[in-house]
Formats: C-alpha cells, structure tokens, sequence
C-alpha cells in the first residue's frame, strides 16, 4: 500500500489529527497506545511554544494518509531526537512502520558522538511494533520510561486530606498566575537559583488549551497563603477521560498529603462531571510511589526503544 505524508498544513488539519486520536484511543479501549488528544495540545502551546522542546508543530507533525485520503497515522517528535508514533487501527503495520521510521531517522535523530541516535516511543503491548523495531536494531533503554495510571472512577478511591491549615481549591484568576507559574518553577526546578526563573506570562498559553478550565486547574494553598502545590487536569469530554498533567509539589510542603489530596480532589470534580476514567503518568520513583496510592490498576509501560547507527 502506498501512503501520502506531508506536514501539518492548517489548524483545521490540527482539529483532524484531534480527532483522529480520540478514535484511536476509543479503538485501543482508552489504553494510551498513542497520545491523548489533551497531550498534543499541551505539546503545543506549552512544550514547544514555552519551552522550545521541539519546533513548531507545523514544522514537524507529518501526517500519513491511505489511498482513500484517510489519515492512518501520525508521527512528531516531544523533545529532539525522541519520536512519537501514533497509528490506527491496533497492530501496527509494519509496511506502514517501515515508512514512518525510514521518515523519522532521516528527520529527527540527534549526534551520538560521531555516529547518530534515535528514541522511538512504543508502549509494552503493541507486540507488533516492538518486534518490528527490535528487527531494525532498536533495543531498550535502561532508563526514562514512563509509567502509565489509570483509575476507573466507578470505583473511587478513598478521599484524601492533607495537613491541618492547606486547603486545596481552584486557581484564581490572573492576579494568581505568578504564585502558580512560582509553584511549578520551585516544584520542577528545587536545585536552580532562582535567577533562572523565566516569569510567569508563560501560564496564559496554558490557559489557552482547548480542554483548559479553571475549575480543573487545581492548587494547594499553605496555612501562610503561598500555593505549596498544583495539579491541571484535562477533561476530554468526548472520552470522559480526565488525564492529570502536570503534578508538582513544593520541597518544603512535601510529605505533608498535598499531592494526595489535589488528586483525590481532581478525581471527585471528574466523577461529577460524568468522566469515567482518570489517568496520569510517572517517569521517576517518587511520582509513581504517589500516583501508586490513587490509580488502583497496575501502571503500564510505554517504553523507550533506542537505535545508535553510523
């Protein structure tokens, strides 16, 4: 079969590509066997256009379409060097992999000394993407994979509470923003001097996410009125899934229940507003030992497959 790829060409071809994961992700029975629909957006207008993790998406989304123009897979990197591949229906085709990764490591791999290397994304059930990319010389890191969480929220679990004096509550409105943007450098960046702190006028594309509502934008606020921690969370009501990301706690306000209590929190708002699954992901020990408490099923791997070639 022959396929057509080209970049991203408009933002109405960006609502396709929306929609495109959301049918994925209903065919895989919500397992994250490619993106949701609310981590490309936060790929967008955070992690590109924040952060400068990657380029542009209209610089390096490329679309496949099948013989009938039905677009059958997408592929982009999240930082350089690290590529993300999302095709439907379940089961790669490895025809179509071929093609794709012929794309992506003539594309995105980053040096390696004098040789090159390339991170491809596959989680730990598509056997048929695994087998493939062990075929072309892949194998597996020894570190950085990520864990995936799911909580059904027919079967809630327990609600949390944290220290006596924190009270955990929605966002305010923009007069807020420098103490959240604040929280989120302490939280993710405890051993920079604070010199390094970029600002917080970042936090208004976050706020300009399709899935964005303030009542979801949930913090912690500390017996002194400081913001000790935050969760966002990204109701898809199309999936009635609710995807938390990201989750950060002050150092000094660790160990004290707040992470507990903002997820609890999150998962009772999702329940009401009919979601029926939660889901989040950890990349280190910490995260996953606190997600552990709140996501009943056992964490899945989406894992990261490296190829170092001359």
């Amino acid at each position: 079969m022959q396929w057509r790829t080209r970049k991203l060409q408009s933002d109405d071809e960006y609502w396709l590509v929306r929609g495109f994961l959301r049918t994925m992700f209903w065919n895989h029975e919500r397992l994250e066997l490619g993106w949701q629909v609310s981590r490309l957006d936060y790929w967008r207008w955070h992690l590109a256009a924040n952060c400068a993790t990657s380029e542009p998406l209209e610089e390096c989304l490329y679309l496949w379409f099948d013989a009938e123009d039905k677009l059958t897979a997408i592929m982009h990197p999240e930082s350089r060097g690290e590529v993300h591949v999302s095709v439907d229906p379940w089961g790669d085709s490895t025809a179509l992999l071929e093609d794709v990764l012929d794309a992506a490591e003539s594309l995105y791999p980053t040096a390696h000394g004098e040789q090159q290397q390339l991170t491809i994304w596959s989680h730990e059930l598509d056997a048929t993407r695994q087998e493939y990319l062990e075929q072309r010389g892949y194998g597996l890191a020894m570190t950085g994979h990520e864990s995936q969480w799911r909580q059904d929220l027919t079967k809630m679990t327990p609600g949390y509470l944290p220290a006596a004096g924190y009270r955990i509550r929605a966002l305010g409105l923009e007069d807020e923003l420098p103490a959240r943007a604040w929280a989120a450098w302490r939280s993710f960046h405890p051993d920079e001097p604070d010199a390094a702190y970029g600002g917080w006028e970042w936090y208004r594309s976050i706020q300009r996410m399709p899935l964005y509502r303030r009542d979801l934008d949930l913090v912690a606020e500390a017996p002194d009125g400081s913001l000790a921690g935050f969760c966002t969370i990204w109701f898809d009501d199309a999936t009635r899934t609710g995807r938390f990301q990201p989750v950060g706690i002050v150092p000094e306000h660790q160990r004290r229940g707040v992470g507990t209590a903002l997820i609890s929190e999150g998962q009772r708002r999702l329940r009401e507003l009919g979601a029926t699954l939660a889901t989040v992901s950890g990349f280190d020990h910490a995260a996953n030992d606190l997600f552990r408490k709140l996501f009943r099923d056992d964490a899945l791997l989406y894992r990261r497959w490296q190829r170092i070639w001359s």
